[in-house]
């Protein structure tokens, strides 16, 4: 069965690609499905804007698979934020260096043993005919007081994956997506399939 991932972003695809290719063919995206789409994603969970996007993107196509993710960081010490609001966390629109900055200053007086955090990302499949097929997937790391690494993306650069001894922009972008959060999620999502 064809595959549309709700998404444009080209390594994110790859790596679903790479995970879910021998259960779907082909895996194509939004833009390769002839979709034009911003969902607003506006839910109070990662697994509720996923489920918003996976919804409307399959309204469009009712005969193909869809799967949509929503991820983000999670800091204990600030109960659960930025979480939902990780791209936004500065304000409206996608400021990583802003929302970086933002977060370093809420964390500035939290020492490195309570600075616990975790990348979270929610996935939902809807198949025609089909329940809905969901999963959660989840790194565990620690806040930096700085950034460290120039790979990766938002909030990368501040987050220590501890058995690694590195932050995720500190990784190679394969070293990063055999851990990462959407890895975790995809496995978890593979296995529900295979069951």
């Amino acid at each position: 069965m064809k595959l549309v991932i709700a998404s444009n972003n080209f390594n994110k695809i790859r790596e679903i690609k790479e995970i879910l290719g021998k259960a779907f063919d082909p895996i194509i995206s939004m833009r390769e499905a002839g979709i034009d789409l911003e969902v607003v994603e506006d839910a109070d969970s990662f697994m509720g804007n996923a489920r918003k996007k996976a919804e409307e993107c399959a309204r469009l196509l009712p005969e193909a698979a869809v799967l949509a993710d929503d991820s983000g960081l999670c800091v204990d010490a600030l109960g659960g934020a930025p979480g939902v609001f990780s791209a936004r966390y500065s304000g409206e629109g996608h400021d990583d260096a802003a929302n970086r900055a933002k977060l370093l200053d809420a964390l500035a007086n939290i020492p490195f043993e309570e600075r616990n955090a975790h990348f979270g990302c929610a996935m939902v499949l809807l198949r025609p005919n089909e329940e809905e097929t969901t999963a959660y997937g989840m790194v565990n790391g620690k806040i930096l007081f700085e950034e460290r690494g120039q790979h990766g993306f938002g909030y990368d650069s501040l987050f220590l994956y501890e058995p690694a001894g590195l932050s995720f922009a500190e990784m190679d972008a394969e070293q990063k997506n055999a851990i990462s959060h959407r890895h975790n999620a995809l496995m978890l999502l593979l296995a529900a399939l295979e069951a």
